[in-house]
């Protein structure tokens, strides 16, 4: 995967967190279909609990990021695809 993608997939990743973290994006998925796309479960939480998920993901996206800007050979292995 190349930089230019590694960097554009983890930054709309780390957009989409945001928004449900901070600007009102729990309240909009809470109960809906579109909630899984935090977790499988995700439909049966509350707002706050998806707002758990998304801090979750987003420390784990911040991580992820950082290891795969260090080792170039696990963005595929993170990423799912090369």
């Amino acid at each position: 995967m190349s930089l230019a993608l590694w960097i554009a997939v983890h930054a709309a990743e780390a957009l989409f967190c945001l928004w449900v973290l901070r600007w009102g994006g729990a309240e909009r998925l809470e109960g809906s279909f579109a909630s899984g796309l935090i977790s499988n479960f995700a439909p049966r939480w509350s707002a706050e609990g998806l707002r758990m998920a998304a801090l979750i993901l987003l420390v784990f996206c911040a991580i992820t990021f950082v290891v795969g800007l260090f080792v170039p050979s696990l963005r595929c292995w993170v990423g799912g695809s090369c």
